[in-house]
């Protein structure tokens, strides 16, 4: 937990948490930090609230949203994601929504 060069790794370590704890980071960072976790108790106590904190989220979220608003969700995601695609469209670089 000793800063070099101004750094400090913990900082680093608790920014990269979450992408730790689920498994989105490459292969080299993860042993970056799990080595770290290793040597820092107090980061390594942070990881263990997180987790906890994660699972106990899991279980409190177990309700699905309802199929029609699901289904528009989706719509509305597929629409903005045409729109940005279409370089004449509302999103298009230089253009105002608004107007």
């Amino acid at each position: 937990m000793t800063a070099s060069h101004g750094h400090d790794p913990c900082d680093d370590v608790l920014r990269r948490m979450y992408f730790f704890i689920d498994n989105e980071l490459a292969e080299a960072d993860s042993q970056q930090i799990q080595e770290h976790l290793d040597a820092c108790v107090p980061c390594l106590r942070e990881l263990d609230v997180e987790r906890i904190v994660k699972a106990l989220i899991a279980r409190s979220c177990t309700e699905r949203a309802p199929m029609e608003l699901r289904q528009r969700v989706i719509f509305s995601i597929r629409h903005v994601q045409l729109e940005l695609r279409n370089p004449g469209g509302p999103f298009a670089a230089g253009s105002n929504p608004t107007d």
